[in-house]
């Protein structure tokens, strides 16, 4: 259905309107829809009219779904009013239900009509405005509701609040524990390193040129370390006074221009030698007295407690690796003098050369139980003999040297060389049933071209025939000596033949960790052989170095090395030929 009003005064557009008004309520528009209809159109016709000219007002009812409706209200300007270009004005409110009449679109104007017309608009604003009302209300409950409701939630927002104070107050001492922890960690994991640092090594110039290392930059600026020689600490020389006065009493010192509340510290004055720098000055502690001092400044402008009481307690811990490394120093010097004083002066046989070198190891104590000697036996007969000690330091040095004095001894009495070895297994383990030793004695006799020789527990003889050819004389070795096992040790004799050669060695010259004994016993056999004859008559010293440098540079010798070269000239007929009752070969 489409109705259509000629619009072009106010009473047109008062019959309009109320037209309008009749057709939504006999299509059940509600009185609120309703009212909004007519009053936006009452707006639009208004603003129309002031702009003059013909208006056309069309309603057109449509058919939407579950049998409802809509009401289309548009308004155009008439084709002869010159407004073409003006946009139509269109609205649609939704008719619930179709009229049980057909709506009348006319209007009289009778002024009884019209007035009915206004007092239905009346009614129809009576009862938005009830309807208003009534929201009016709603809207104060709801208003009190959100009220309350707002209370609860201030309340709320203040228990949350207080809560996230104290949640945060929470994470903020968390964090600072954290950090704390962290701190701590750091700080002893720095302390277990710099300790690891300083204890491998026994050398105190080397841990003495550690420690600026370990604590520059992070905990130190500058790193002083003064040391006493002799009772120079009761001197200041060139030492700022707090390092003298931490050498006199044993307590750290502090000296600043302010204190600096350092746990176990004495505050002092700033230095005289350098009054713009806070120094801390930390005694080498020991059970008897400070030995040096070690004076720091610090990385910024001072140091944090915590790292002080760390810095101390690595302080006494590079006073214990110092006193340790002076302590060890000091025995290997002893042990070192008594090792080589025991060393032999090789004797000087025509026919026979003898050549011995020992190295100490390249780390470590340095002096351990390798031994050799060479004498006569009253027979004339030339004893040559080598052996090693378990152990290292003064103890086996020492021991080593008893077990040289006995050796000697015993071979006053004569006996082969597998005769003596017996008797120092028996020496031995009677002296020292925990200490074991190893040995090979070979024996030269100058009427008898053969040589005689006995090992126990050590590592075969290496034997270099005049043709360079280089065999192993590993015949049936002893037991080590000194072992709880009663044993007769063997002899075994081998011919020789002018241009001869046997090393004699210990186990340092031969072995190493990562690949055992055998390939190094290999390798000197190589060596040997690789000499002339003649490059042996000439040289025999020379021919010992040049015979230890490719086994000894391939790495560090944890172990002593000994090595014994005897030597049958070439010439050994000619340069054996002595007066009568002169022992030679």
């Amino acid at each position: 259905m489409t109705r259509t009003w000629q619009i072009s005064g106010v009473t047109d557009a008062a019959r309009a309107r109320i037209a309008t008004a009749r057709l939504a309520a006999a299509y059940g528009v509600p009185a609120l829809e309703r009212t909004r209809l007519t009053t936006a159109l009452s707006a639009h016709l208004r603003q129309c009219l002031t702009k003059g000219g013909t208006w056309l007002l069309t309603l057109e009812i449509t058919a939407a779904a579950a049998g409802e409706g809509l009401l289309h209200a548009v308004v155009t300007p008439a084709a002869d009013a010159g407004a073409d270009t003006v946009p139509p004005w269109r609205t649609t409110v939704g008719c619930p239900e179709a009229p049980a009449t057909a709506a009348g679109d006319v209007v009289a104007e009778d002024p009884e009509v019209l007035a009915e017309a206004l007092l239905g608009a009346d009614e129809d604003t009576a009862e938005v405005l009830e309807e208003l009302a009534a929201q009016q209300e709603l809207v104060a409950f709801h208003r009190e509701e959100l009220h309350q409701t707002n209370q609860g939630v201030l309340a709320l927002h203040a228990d949350l609040d207080a809560a996230w104070r104290a949640q945060r107050e929470a994470f903020a001492a968390e964090h600072t524990a954290r950090e704390e922890a962290e701190s701590a960690r750091r700080r002893l994991t720095f302390l277990a390193d710099a300790s690891a640092a300083l204890t491998s090594s026994l050398n105190q110039d080397e841990i003495v040129r550690l420690l600026p290392d370990l604590l520059v930059p992070e905990y130190a600026g500058s790193v002083d370390v003064w040391l006493f020689d002799g009772d120079d600490r009761h001197r200041p020389s060139a030492h700022p006074a707090a390092a003298v006065r931490a050498a006199r009493t044993g307590r750290p010192q502090y000296a600043a221009d302010r204190p600096g509340g350092l746990p176990g510290v004495d505050d002092r004055p700033p230095s005289a030698l350098d009054p713009a720098r806070p120094l801390l000055c930390v005694p080498l502690p020991t059970r008897r007295t400070p030995l040096g001092v070690l004076t720091l400044s610090p990385p910024g402008e001072s140091w944090d407690p915590d790292d002080a009481v760390m810095l101390i307690e690595l302080t006494r811990r590079a006073s214990i690796a110092i006193d340790n490394a002076r302590r060890f120093e000091h025995n290997r010097d002893i042990a070192e003098t008594l090792q080589r004083a025991l060393l032999t002066d090789l004797p000087t046989t025509p026919g026979l050369h003898l050549a011995a070198r020992y190295l100490p190891a390249t780390h470590g104590l340095n002096i351990g139980g390798d031994w050799y000697d060479a004498f006569r036996q009253p027979d004339g007969s030339l004893i040559t003999v080598i052996g090693d000690v378990t152990g290292h330091g003064l103890h086996a040095a020492v021991m080593m040297s008893q077990l040289r004095t006995a050796l000697r001894a015993y071979a006053v009495d004569g006996g082969s060389p597998g005769q003596l070895l017996t008797r120092l297994h028996v020496f031995l383990h009677h002296l020292q049933p925990d200490l074991y030793a190893t040995a090979v004695i070979a024996r030269f006799h100058p009427e008898d071209p053969t040589l005689t020789w006995a090992a126990a527990g050590h590592p075969p003889p290496v034997l270099r025939t005049p043709d360079g050819q280089v065999r192993t004389l590993d015949a049936k070795p002893g037991a080590m000596l000194g072992i709880p096992l009663q044993q007769e040790i063997d002899d075994h004799t081998v011919r020789l033949s002018p241009g001869s050669t046997l090393a004699l060695y210990t186990d340092g010259l031969v072995e190493r960790r990562a690949q055992g004994i055998d390939p190094g016993i290999e390798r000197l056999a190589g060596a040997l052989g690789s000499f002339r004859s003649a490059e042996l008559d000439e040289d025999l010293d020379g021919s010992a170095d040049r015979l230890l440098y490719p086994l000894l540079s391939d790495s560090e010798r944890d172990d002593d090395v000994c090595l014994l070269l005897c030597h049958i000239h070439s010439s050994a007929a000619e340069l054996t030929r002595t007066p009568a009752g002169v022992a030679a070969f």
